[in-house]
């Protein structure tokens, strides 16, 4: 996965290789935001869920709209995890932590997920 998408490798040691979706989230206990790679390459967004507690209908703002598909779980069954998570998600035009698009996701219990555009 890791030489698949550029964004979670590129632009380590660049400010502009990493945004903040939202990292105030402390009643809910979770973090997210972006990896940016060069220009022509695709977004990852992440998200990590700090409680035992599986999130579900969380919502996240996405840098594009379109499908994206979960392209790691780290509550994934073949890690020996839940299997909560997700597939594709569909983004829809609401705008969500200064983003124009957003999607709703589940978050597994005291695991992170990561997202990338279908495609």
């Amino acid at each position: 996965i890791h030489q698949q998408y550029p964004a979670l490798w590129e632009r380590d040691v660049e400010p502009s290789g990493f945004e903040w979706l939202d990292a105030s989230d402390a009643q809910q206990s979770v973090l997210t935001f972006i990896r940016h790679g060069r220009e022509g390459s695709a977004p990852v967004v992440c998200a990590a869920n700090f409680t035992p507690v599986p999130r579900h209908g969380y919502r996240i703002g996405f840098p594009q709209g379109g499908r994206w598909t979960q392209i790691l779980c780290t509550d994934d069954e073949k890690y020996w995890g839940s299997g909560v998570g997700n597939g594709i998600v569909e983004i829809e035009d609401v705008p969500w932590q200064h983003h124009e698009q957003s999607g709703v996701v589940t978050l597994p219990p005291l695991g992170v997920v990561w997202f990338a555009p279908s495609g």
